[in-house]
């Protein structure tokens, strides 16, 4: 299982590089930058490739829709060139909030637009000549579309590597789905070991029904925050992991569609959701936050005592996390990453 984690770009080149050359130190394997609406990931992350020699990077994830497939098939292979190979493109559809809101783009054909994505950025890499026939994306434009002039064109540069992993961020069924058949890896989000395969099971079970031989078996990234101990920083971690799934449950999308609302009711939690959301969107932050219940903190996190954040651990091993991304807490963050290092090898 390999160790990763977030980081966030503050636009302080030299603390953002002193904290990438410390996770390298104690032996993360692998960083994930965000995007959202802040600083370009893809920019953060050449300039991150050329501060370190054996971290891996990755995006965390790119939208499908803000860039073109094959612009991001572009800037996968040119972070993978200056990396020397240490990439994972992650993407994701993120949501209509965003890519309406912000990028003005029409939030249609989620599942389409990831196939294509993925179908797309796969043909650049082989060399040839790019033509596709997508259900969101065609290239060339078909001529009814445009002035009739586009060609199939192949990428110009000598790629480092052809097949740079592909990790999708889903949580609906379909796009579960979607991502067990045809993606290298796999990135929920609010990952619950104890209850995963009752919500995703099927869904992966189906993707994984369909993928082609040729595909290594799926990499799932679990997620946790992490504190290791049993002092008042360990218990602010504990309120802030509480904090932010609330945050999420109660108030990321509106009432009528929140897709991690749905997914803690799924898990099991459905009268904790409904109350989570109700407090959130009345302004009653603190109630909503009260309202999360213990049995997720726990069962969700990795806080608490080293006995606690072993037997954990070994959870998410026995399930087939890969990938443990862990957001971790306190003064103490660096000796806490690299204490789970140590337990996970």
């Amino acid at each position: 299982m390999k160790l990763c984690t977030g980081l966030f770009f503050d636009g302080d080149p030299e603390r953002l590089a002193g904290r990438i050359v410390d996770l390298e130190a104690v032996g993360v394997d692998l960083v994930l930058i965000p995007e959202i609406y802040g600083f370009d990931q893809v920019s953060v992350l050449g300039y991150i490739a050329a501060r370190t020699e054996r971290i891996e990077l990755m995006t965390g994830i790119v939208n499908v829709y803000s860039r073109s497939p094959a612009l991001i098939a572009q800037s996968a292979a040119t972070i993978d060139a200056l990396s020397g190979g240490r990439f994972t493109l992650g993407i994701g559809t993120s949501g209509a909030q965003v890519v309406e809101g912000w990028h003005g783009v029409p939030f249609k054909r989620p599942i389409g637009r990831t196939r294509d994505t993925v179908d797309i950025c796969r043909k650049v890499w082989s060399g040839d000549k790019v033509t596709h026939e997508g259900k969101a994306v065609s290239l060339p434009l078909p001529a009814d579309e445009g002035t009739g002039l586009g060609k199939p064109l192949k990428f110009m540069n000598r790629m480092h590597r052809s097949d740079i992993p592909i990790v999708i961020a889903s949580i609906g069924p379909s796009n579960v789905e979607l991502t067990a058949e045809i993606a290298d890896g796999w990135q929920p989000i609010h990952f619950v070991p104890d209850r995963f395969d009752r919500v995703w099971g099927d869904a992966l079970a189906a993707g994984n029904a369909k993928r082609s031989a040729d595909l290594a078996p799926l990499s799932i990234f679990g997620d946790a925050h992490l504190a290791i101990g049993e002092t008042d920083e360990v218990a602010e971690a504990r309120q802030g992991a509480r904090g932010h799934i609330a945050f999420y449950v109660g108030g990321m999308g509106a009432k009528s569609k929140n897709y991690y609302n749905d997914l803690f009711r799924r898990y099991g939690w459905e009268e904790e959701a409904e109350k989570i959301q109700e407090l959130f969107l009345g302004g009653q932050r603190a109630e909503a936050t009260a309202a999360v219940p213990d049995e997720y903190v726990d069962t969700a996190n990795l806080i608490g005592p080293e006995s606690h954040i072993k037997e954990r651990l070994a959870v998410y091993k026995g399930v087939g996390v890969t990938h443990l991304t862990v957001s971790a807490q306190g003064s103490s963050s660096l000796d806490d990453l690299a204490a789970v290092k140590s337990w996970i090898e």
